[in-house]
């Protein structure tokens, strides 16, 4: 776990080498024990409006183009989301991160700030 945090930590919160970057130390932060912990609290306040806003993405988008995405965010000490990208940027997957921007999500750890998150959407077929 310290190998895990300490890799995390030199990653930094900066956006420097982009999304890939940016996904794999939020991946990083959320399998440590703060991460586990954040990630239910983080689902258990997000859970449903997140299934809400993807069906009313889909819906908005119709047909909708169903292709798996990734959405990364960094999230303020006040719980605000912000630097909200997602991959492949399909009209859905915009329409979640805008979804998203507008969230307050639960106080993050304090460490690191900002707090990154990343989420993974697909339908289950």
């Amino acid at each position: 776990m310290i190998t895990v945090l300490a890799l995390a930590l030199l990653l930094g919160s900066s956006h420097e080498g982009g999304f890939p970057a940016r996904v794999t130390q939020a991946k990083l932060i959320e399998a440590g024990t703060a991460g586990t912990a954040y990630q239910k609290v983080l689902w258990g306040q997000i859970g449903n409006p997140t299934t809400d806003a993807y069906r009313s993405c889909l819906a908005s988008n119709a047909p909708a183009d169903t292709t798996p995405f990734t959405l990364v965010a960094d999230v303020g000490a006040d719980g605000k989301p912000s630097h909200v990208e997602v991959m492949p940027a399909t009209p859905v997957a915009k329409c979640m991160a805008g979804q998203f921007t507008t969230w307050t999500l639960p106080k993050p750890p304090a460490d690191p700030s900002p707090y990154p998150i990343e989420i993974d959407y697909s339908i289950a077929k």
